[in-house]
């Protein structure tokens, strides 16, 4: 037997709460009932699949409403059907911008409530196998990385695949940084070619890079796939990630581990002071940590992400530029503009 669909009719008027109840559960959902937004807002929660909202309430109006309930990660993608008397084009758009998914006309025709309402559980049921299908693959995600934490505790060395598929679990979220870690190696590698240092520190710098965003899989979806700016409290969970990767990768034995731990917990420090999570200074930054600093924020420029589009080189080259001696060391940001072609090289070859 299908599970019911549970819908929150919301509406100051109780004869149409009763009206709209009726109908609804004879068609064989669950119906509950609210005189006003403030009260939807204390019943609400997520075994709902629809809300029904009247326009023109006292307390907070439809509108208002809506919008509140999108500014909340849990149900932005609650369907809503606004019931209202309003039929100006400007209203319409008003509610969509709101956030409404779609409108029923009052006086409420039966037929068209049954149309519409079927319409939206369905796209709440789709929804919701795709949030299942993501659950199971976030779960196994999970997995895979707590099984490959116990291994590093365990080996003394680790082969480069394993630290490649393991920095992969942190973007695997996100599509649009896809070749992301193998472009932030390759800008590493040759920054760390270009200042002399030892093969070794070279090879090192170049294996260990692509972990410095391993934190990001502590970082909840809503926040780390969040498609505009981030507010403050959003802002200082997305920090955690530096700390998250760090405490990650000391679980580890191997140099690979340990240098890894370093660009984690410093690749978002600024030679000012003004970056995180420490406020660290000047070559009071580890090294690998300004490297790591310059080709990430080179990278994440050129690139799309959810929150802004790619920006032109000329133009990333530029605001980089604004930040010498300030986000970055000025010896290393001079030699990433003194090998630009070399950079743009490494971009061609690994574009996503």
């Amino acid at each position: 037997m299908s599970k019911k669909s549970k819908i929150l009719v919301v509406d100051d008027e109780p004869h149409n709460i009763i009206l709209l109840k009726g109908v609804l559960t004879k068609l064989g959902h669950e119906v509950v009932g609210a005189e006003n937004a403030v009260v939807a807002f204390d019943i609400l929660d997520r075994t709902f699949d629809l809300i029904l909202s009247d326009v023109m309430m006292p307390v907070m109006n439809g509108f208002e409403f809506v919008r509140k309930l999108r500014e909340d990660c849990e149900y932005s993608d609650l369907p809503v059907i606004m019931v209202t008397t309003l039929s100006q084009r400007d209203d319409r758009l008003k509610a969509v911008e709101a956030g409404a998914n779609d409108f029923i006309s009052k006086p409420v025709d039966l037929v068209e409530l049954k149309v519409r309402t079927e319409s939206m559980l369905k796209l709440k049921a789709q929804q919701d196998e795709i949030k299942m299908f993501q659950a199971d693959l976030n779960a196994l995600v999970e997995s895979r990385t707590l099984e490959l934490q116990e291994a590093l505790i365990k080996l003394d060395h680790v082969h480069v695949e394993t630290i490649h598929y393991l920095s992969a679990a942190a973007e695997y979220k996100d599509e649009d940084t896809a070749a992301h870690i193998v472009r932030m190696a390759g800008y590493s590698r040759l920054i760390a070619e270009k200042m002399g240092l030892d093969k070794k520190m070279v090879e090192l710098i170049h294996t260990s890079s692509p972990m410095h965003d391993i934190g990001k899989i502590g970082i909840p979806d809503c926040v780390l796939l969040k498609p505009g700016k981030l507010d403050d409290k959003e802002w200082e969970t997305m920090k955690t990630h530096a700390a998250i990767g760090n405490n990650l990768l000391t679980l580890g034995n191997s140099e690979y581990m340990k240098m890894g731990a370093v660009i984690a917990l410093n690749h978002h420090e600024k030679w000012d002071g003004s970056g995180y999570p420490c406020g660290l200074s000047g070559a009071d930054i580890p090294l690998p940590g300004r490297i790591c600093a310059v080709a990430d924020v080179f990278d994440a420029l050129n690139s799309k992400r959810p929150y802004k589009k790619a920006f032109p080189v000329e133009k990333s080259i530029q605001i980089m530029k604004e930040g010498r001696g300030t986000h970055f060391d000025p010896q290393i940001l001079d030699i990433m503009i003194d090998n630009i072609d070399e950079f743009l090289e490494i971009k061609e070859a690994f574009s996503d």
